[in-house]
């Protein structure tokens, strides 16, 4: 077999080969674009030389920077973790390496917006679970890359998510089929100046669920606490002062349950057998706690979004660019039906409060 030269090169394969440069580059790292007789030429010819593709010759050869710029809003929360364990992981044997941003305050993000670190340097962008202002979506597209959304929409971008409407219809019809009619939502609202999505469609999804149910929806039972377990908290106090507090609450997310469960336990309410509660995604910790919430498949979602990536850049165009994955019920502990004196066929005048 042939020793390969010190100076062998991608240059002087593709001379021996008789073929271009980015023929080679596409031809030894499995890209399209290349027929499958030239392809297997190629990789003998190489195979004969000891030659192996340098990555990074690959990438300047086909005019690639073989980098991913991945922004998220959160490093420390399990979620936007969660998440990046997915991308990374579907990214993992793949050459393109990761680039990671985190614009945690809301000044970050319109610096990160402004002033667009990654351009130039990367071949794609993920933005992980978080809203951008029309203008930040138009700075974005003079990069002229891949754009992915993780956990949301952009535009007609590729996109994985879940669907935030029908995770709430699952945990408030969860509680309808108990036999709860006194059902109450805590919402999220957040320091963030830009809307996100997932707050309205869930709240959404909670009042279809009571109306398809012919439940009226209170609107002393719909609050808008900040978003975490000290929000949650603080709006289970607040349900517990009403003159006949509910029997049941959905929370716009686990961590929101958390508080509430905590509100509950403190006053002596005994759960699910007074109150019942369901939350939202699963956290890791919902097991522990014996929490009933519905499921989302966090990690799957980055995965997901890492594929599309892959897909696009490859190819030029992904499968199924815009993905919705399901969300699952997942009953545990803090569910049940209401007391008696609350149930479906106690009259609308039976006893008040939390008995």
């Amino acid at each position: 077999m042939a020793k390969r030269s010190a100076s062998l090169n991608m240059s002087d394969l593709a001379a021996r080969a008789g073929v271009s440069i980015a023929t080679v580059s596409r031809a030894l790292s499995g890209a399209p674009g290349v027929s499958e007789t030239t392809r297997e030429r190629i990789r003998l010819l190489a195979q004969d030389l000891s030659y192996s593709v340098s990555p990074t010759a690959a990438r300047l050869a086909r005019g690639a920077n073989g980098r991913v710029a991945v922004v998220t809003p959160d490093l420390a929360h399990w979620f936007y973790g969660s998440m990046l364990e997915g991308i990374v992981s579907a990214l993992r044997d793949s050459d393109l390496d990761v680039l990671l941003y985190e614009v945690k305050e809301e000044a970050e993000r319109r610096r990160f917006f402004d002033e667009l670190p990654a351009r130039r340097q990367v071949d794609a962008l993920i933005l992980v679970a978080m809203p951008i202002s029309r203008d930040e979506q138009d700075r974005v597209e003079l990069m002229g890359v891949t754009v992915v959304m993780a956990g949301g929409t952009l535009g007609d971008h590729p996109h994985v998510r879940i669907d935030d409407v029908a995770a709430a219809r699952q945990a408030t019809a969860h509680l309808l089929l108990a036999g709860h009619e006194r059902i109450a939502m805590i919402n999220a609202t957040g320091h963030w100046t830009l809307e996100y999505a997932a707050p309205g469609a869930r709240l959404r999804g909670f009042t279809e669920a009571l109306e398809d149910a012919g439940v009226p929806v209170r609107p002393d039972l719909v609050l808008h606490q900040p978003w975490g377990s000290l929000g949650g908290a603080e709006g289970m106090s607040r349900l517990l002062s009403l003159a006949r507090p509910p029997t049941a609450v959905v929370t716009f997310s686990d961590e929101l349950a958390f508080g509430a469960l905590r509100t509950l336990r403190r006053a002596a309410v005994p759960v699910p057998h007074t109150v019942s509660v369901v939350g939202i995604d699963d956290h890791s910790l919902a097991d522990m706690v014996d929490l009933t919430t519905v499921h989302q498949p966090v990690t799957e979602q980055g995965r997901v979004a890492g594929r599309l990536v892959q897909e696009v850049l490859a190819g030029g165009s992904a499968g199924s660019p815009h993905v919705t994955l399901p969300t699952h019920l997942v009953v545990r502990g803090t569910t049940g039906a209401p007391p008696s004196g609350h149930r479906k066929d106690t009259p609308p005048d039976g006893p008040p409060g939390l008995a």
